[in-house]
């Protein structure tokens, strides 16, 4: 995404507009002006790609254009890393103890570096040229890393990266959005929701599966301490949205003014049609370690019980649960499971408050809680005595054998 400096909107009254810049001639020749930099400057340091960046930018008065084009491409296209035989510290103690030994002289520095290329071309068992030891000495340094591999997107795919990375800055400063997703087939609500949990978002979801969903999520500036990080979490759900088939959102933004200095409150409004292009996958097959690792231990568990990660969604009155499993005997029985690892209170209230839900709607389904043993529930204000549903405590990792063992007491054959 791009940092805050390179934002550029417009505003009318309290509605804010990001710029976009049209798919034409113009604009695709700079981006492919700009993917020929970096394609040039494979192989070269990082400072050397600077000053062609320098060049490129120039004194252009769409400077803020190029060098998003190039915060992009460096950001997410290219590979910039230290090349050096040895750890550059290491290597700098190396031929500084060596070059120690001897009187300092103009004609020692080229010895002492053929001397040090010949020992770590037998120590390393490959070729090391004096010139690789002289230039991974201080390596290590930003402006010394090199540009080692460079993944070129064709340059219609520049621009729809930097258009929605126009769109994504917007939230950075959001203090509530709304989402509508209107009535789609259910793989569609399933994949908004898993993006949901998958950037850990506080949301609280309204509606059901026959008319759609009202989704309203608290941005960084409601919390009791503005935070960028979760801003950024709001922004990256934005890509991930474009893969649902229906929808709209409104966003209550608070962003600075440049002239004042002041904070001012704006509005903001996209939805399906918008046109904009995602350059996420539709989906990731497990939102958290903790789930894949459970998965994996699963796997190797005997048992003719089978774990299915794309889950049913279950209504609950006002809203609906999405489990992060469902596990499927041959014998009919089905029983969901929720692991509930993350941190945050207002999270674990809301979680907690959905399991009490699913029983006071009567619902036939035998379900399963995980709740990792390091969460300070006291501090979330959660009191789980009078959960209707069975608990499996954890600490570092899901045992699947514990969860078999409560599944085995809960299930039941479905009619």
């Amino acid at each position: 995404m791009l940092p805050t400096e390179l934002l550029e909107h417009r505003k009318r009254g309290e509605e804010l507009t990001p710029k976009r810049l049209p798919i034409d001639t113009t604009n695709l020749e700079l981006a492919s002006e700009a993917i020929a930099i970096f394609k040039s400057a494979i192989g070269e340091t990082q400072g050397e790609l600077s000053r062609k960046l320098a060049d490129f930018e120039g004194d252009f008065p769409d400077y803020r254009v190029r060098r998003g084009f190039a915060h992009l491409l460096k950001s997410k296209y290219s590979t910039i890393e230290i090349v050096s035989p040895l750890p550059p510290e290491d290597l700098r103690r190396r031929v500084f103890a060596l070059a120690a030994q001897s009187v300092p002289h103009p004609d020692r520095a080229a010895k002492t570096l053929d001397r040090v290329a010949m020992e770590l071309s037998r120590d390393l068992d490959r070729e090391i040229r004096p010139e690789l030891v002289r230039d991974g000495l201080y390596a290590d340094l930003q402006e010394n890393r090199r540009l080692t591999e460079f993944d070129a997107p064709e340059p219609e795919t520049l621009l729809n990266f930097y258009n929605l990375s126009q769109v994504q800055g917007i939230f950075y400063r959001a203090s509530d959005i709304v989402i509508n997703a209107y009535r789609n087939v259910p793989g569609q609500y399933k994949l908004l929701f898993r993006y949901l949990k998958l950037f850990g978002l506080m949301c609280y979801i309204e509606g059901d599966a026959d008319h759609g969903f009202t989704v309203t999520i608290d941005g960084p500036t409601s919390l009791f301490k503005p935070s960028t990080r979760y801003g950024l979490s709001i922004a990256k759900l934005v890509p991930a949205l474009l893969h649902v088939s229906r929808w709209n959102l409104t966003a209550t933004l608070h962003n600075r003014d440049r002239d004042s200095g002041n904070w001012k409150q704006g509005r903001y409004s996209l939805d399906s049609d918008c046109g904009l292009v995602s350059h996420y996958p539709p989906g990731k097959e497990f939102d958290s370690m903790l789930e894949e690792s459970f998965a994996k231990r699963w796997a190797k568990l005997d048992t003719p019980w089978q774990l299915e990660r794309e889950v049913d969604l279950v209504p609950i009155p006002g809203s609906v649960a999405i489990p992060d499993f469902r596990l499927v005997h041959p014998d009919g029985r089905r029983v969901l499971v929720e692991i509930v690892g993350y941190w945050r209170p207002e999270y674990l209230r809301k979680k907690f408050a959905q399991a009490r839900k699913i029983d006071a709607g009567g619902l036939a389904v035998s379900f399963v809680l995980a709740v990792s043993e390091r969460l300070n529930l006291e501090k979330a204000g959660v009191k789980i005595g009078d959960l209707p549903v069975p608990i499996v405590w954890f600490k570092g990792k899901l045992q699947p054998k514990a969860v078999l063992e409560a599944i085995e007491r809960v299930a039941t054959v479905e009619p």
